[in-house]
């Protein structure tokens, strides 16, 4: 099946253009439209990100407000890709934490076309909140956004304590009440002894998915990923909460800026910052678990045979609109040799992560 990749068209009055410009870091949006499919929407639009918005190519966050809908959605994501020489990184995580039965964003590439001037190739992500959950037949409950590096699930960070167990998360959805639980989870995590891991954590964790989430991780190489780069959300049902993955353009071997991650860097174990998945390998039970669901990825879904197709057809709707991104298409020549790049990368990859799976006999 083709890759289509529909245009977007954005207008916006220049006065209300200046204004977004005059201060990167404001988060006030601005009125503008947006004309998806025939169809003219009033929207709100602002910057998105951290660091990015220092990049000629800036991201940008959607509201609608008349009709406050598109798609099922009522806020989407524009993400430039500036650094990602692929385009593709993102869609690709996203896609294979799917295919892992891990929660995980919808995402779509668009043309983006501002006052009748192109601004090249984004991605579409699908924002984390209870339309979410509701596309999926998931019952409603809280979900948080680790906004920061204090969303290690300790009680401290760089062996300081920190002011609250929430520091490093905002509530995206739920109620102030909901704030309980997400306090309760990360307290049981430092203070429950290992021996009752098992049973006490299972109470408020879907393991079976972190764990995926946490394989997933691993395989694509989220430097940043364990830390934050990641949102929480509680099963009312269940009462237990699962982890979605977030922002990972910096994966399959590239650095947050753009260069080479060697297939080496970060270890089978993933980061030690992120104290569960550290205690949770403490566990003999959970570490089996782990080692199972890792082995079962690197001879099923974490192979260029399974990923081959996915990338080249990406790469290959995607080849012609680089050609006419203003801010993409000098570096074409890059953007060719990104399948093969990635690629290399899995198998390079794939072949560390099978060796050191003995460390979990």
């Amino acid at each position: 099946m083709s890759y289509l990749i529909p245009s977007y068209f954005l207008i916006i009055k220049e006065e209300d253009l200046e204004e977004l410009r005059s201060d990167l870091w404001n988060d006030d949006p601005v009125p503008a439209y947006l004309k998806v499919e025939n169809v003219t929407y009033d929207i709100d639009i602002a910057y998105r990100g951290s660091y990015t918005r220092k990049f000629r190519k800036r991201s940008y966050w959607i509201g609608f407000v008349k009709p406050e809908h598109c798609s099922g959605s009522r806020e989407i994501h524009l993400n430039a890709e500036y650094k990602d020489p692929s385009l593709i990184r993102n869609k690709l995580s996203f896609d294979f934490f799917q295919d892992l039965g891990v929660l995980s964003p919808h995402s779509q590439h668009i043309n983006l076309i501002r006052n009748d001037s192109s601004k090249g190739v984004y991605l579409q992500l699908e924002s984390v909140d209870d339309l979410f959950l509701k596309k999926r037949g998931l019952p409603l409950g809280p979900i948080y956004y680790a906004v920061n590096n204090n969303a290690n699930f300790s009680l401290t960070r760089d062996e300081k304590r920190k002011e609250s167990l929430l520091s490093g998360y905002k509530r995206a959805f739920g109620n102030p009440s909901d704030d309980d639980f997400l306090h309760e989870l990360i307290y049981k995590i430092n203070t429950t002894h290992l021996s009752k891991y098992p049973n006490e954590i299972s109470q408020y964790l879907n393991v079976d998915k972190y764990l995926r989430w946490f394989a997933g991780a691993v395989c694509t190489m989220n430097n940043d990923g364990f830390t934050h780069n990641y949102a929480l959300y509680r099963n009312s049902e269940t009462g237990l909460f699962e982890i979605i993955p977030w922002d990972y353009d910096a994966t399959w071997g590239r650095k947050v800026d753009g260069g080479v991650m060697r297939y080496d860097y970060v270890p089978i174990e993933g980061k030690k910052a992120n104290n569960l998945c550290h205690l949770l390998l403490q566990v003999p039970e959970f570490r089996k678990l782990y080692r199972n669901i890792l082995e079962e990825i690197l001879e099923t879904i974490f192979t260029v045979e399974h990923l081959e197709t996915k990338v080249i057809s990406l790469h290959q709707a995607l080849r012609p609109h680089v050609l006419s991104d203003p801010y993409k298409k000098k570096t074409i020549d890059i953007f060719e040799g990104e399948p093969e790049f990635i690629f290399q990368f899995i198998r390079d990859r794939n072949s560390y992560l099978k060796k050191h799976l003995v460390d979990f006999d």
